[in-house]
């Protein structure tokens, strides 16, 4: 004898094969939402207004300007000047975009550019000075990543605003553009600027 199955029991059979489906699409739609959704290079950060790490890194081996080698990183010398702290790396392809801009940066007499070399070969961080230009006062070589850590670096570039008394004013995440330089980077640096005089 053959049983016939309920309309109720078919029903629930369907639900529960299509429950899968409409939990991933339910979930696939609130991820596209999230990802849609402000401003990615705003994200918070814990060091607004705290002393910068506290950072010492040697230069890049064989980096040299006008004959002599370009000088690493010093807590020390991150203190005294508007500067502009800037976390980059050879094969970091936002790294390139920004290069022509950190150059035109560099012209402003008022700020000094540090570079944090991110987990790069010398010779490949070389290149790419050498190739793009060298915008940067000083360069330290953070060959493992460790200062980046104490840096709250969340990917590569990142640049930092840092007032004349070191302590961090300002935080972009993800490269330095046409756009935000002038409408969020330079007011930033201004505001810097107008702070300390």
């Amino acid at each position: 004898m053959t049983t016939v199955p309920s309309e109720a029991g078919s029903a629930r059979r369907r639900w529960i094969l299509l429950l899968p489906l409409v939990i991933f699409i339910a979930l696939a739609g609130l991820f596209l939402y999230r990802l849609g959704a402000g401003d990615p290079s705003a994200l918070p950060s814990a060091l607004i207004g705290q002393p910068a790490p506290a950072t010492t890194l040697p230069g890049i081996a064989g980096l040299e300007r006008d004959g002599k080698p370009v000088p690493g990183i010093d807590s020390a010398d991150l203190k005294g000047a508007v500067t502009v702290f800037n976390v980059w790396a050879s094969w970091c392809v936002p790294c390139r975009d920004e290069a022509p801009l950190l150059m035109r940066l560099a012209e402003d007499k008022r700020i000094r550019i540090v570079g944090l070399n991110y987990k790069d070969e010398p010779a490949n961080a070389i290149k790419f000075l050498e190739r793009y230009g060298n915008p940067y006062h000083a360069t330290g070589a953070d060959i493992r990543g460790r200062a980046g850590i104490e840096w709250g670096v969340y990917g590569v570039p990142e640049t930092f605003v840092l007032a004349r008394d070191g302590t961090i004013a300002y935080k972009l995440v993800g490269p330095i553009t046409a756009k935000n330089l002038d409408t969020v980077l330079k007011p930033e640096i201004e505001k810097a600027l107008a702070k300390g005089s």
